[in-house]
């Protein structure tokens, strides 16, 4: 499972890191710029959002998601701890609300029942040709066979195959894996690129020059 995290604080946003980690694989963005980058390129079973944010406030992304149709669960996390806050949010379209400071047993209990509540709703099976991703059990089958990745390469993978043929930066895929503000390794990102084209076949990860990857139905 795949959350966004939509948090400016630093401090906040390494913490959660460290929390939800061990659990779900974690894309932190710090603006709403960032955060729809990443919708725009790939999806998340989950948004993490704050509100109060450096380039506009959350509730009015919400919306608009909303009014997009856009139906993934959103849980805000935020310090606006009054009852119309908290009811606006709700009306607004988030599935939960969670106020700022908060018992991480209690976020990590409010995620996996908004997990499961929204499992029903979410593809079965997400397919690119013969390879297809079932995010119900975050496991990869190439024309039938389970593949043995390592979490780097099932990372990169499971990122590639949600973009639905879209090219996914390079900087995008290293700051998924290293952090804001974090440079990261890029040949370490070839690495794993390569790994993947040696179980999957070279063609099928296709590399745009100057922009990232791009993964294809073969």
């Amino acid at each position: 499972m795949l959350l966004l995290l939509v948090e400016d604080d630093l401090a906040l946003g390494n913490a959660l890191l460290k929390l939800l980690r061990p659990h779900y694989r974690v894309e932190w963005v710090r603006t709403l710029v960032a955060a729809k980058q990443h919708l725009a390129a790939s999806d998340a079973d989950l948004i993490l959002l704050d509100l109060g944010l450096p380039d506009g406030d959350g509730l009015h992304w919400l919306q608009q998601l909303r009014r997009q149709h856009y139906a993934r669960p959103v849980l805000i996390l935020s310090a606006r701890d009054q009852l119309d806050d908290r009811v606006q949010g709700l009306d607004t379209g988030a599935d939960d609300y969670l106020v700022k400071p908060f018992e991480p047993d209690e976020l990590l209990a409010r995620i996996r029942v908004l997990l499961r509540r929204g499992a029903g709703s979410a593809s079965p099976v997400i397919a690119m040709g013969a390879l297809e991703y079932a995010p119900h059990t975050d496991a990869f089958t190439l024309s039938g066979k389970g593949l043995a990745l390592s979490p780097m390469e099932h990372r990169l993978l499971q990122t590639l195959i949600m973009a639905k043929g879209q090219v996914v930066a390079r900087e995008r895929l290293l700051q998924q894996w290293y952090g804001t503000g974090n440079g990261g390794d890029s040949n370490t990102l070839d690495v794993h690129i390569h790994a993947l084209r040696k179980q999957l076949g070279r063609e099928r990860i296709v590399t745009v020059r100057g922009q990232g990857y791009r993964l294809v139905a073969l």
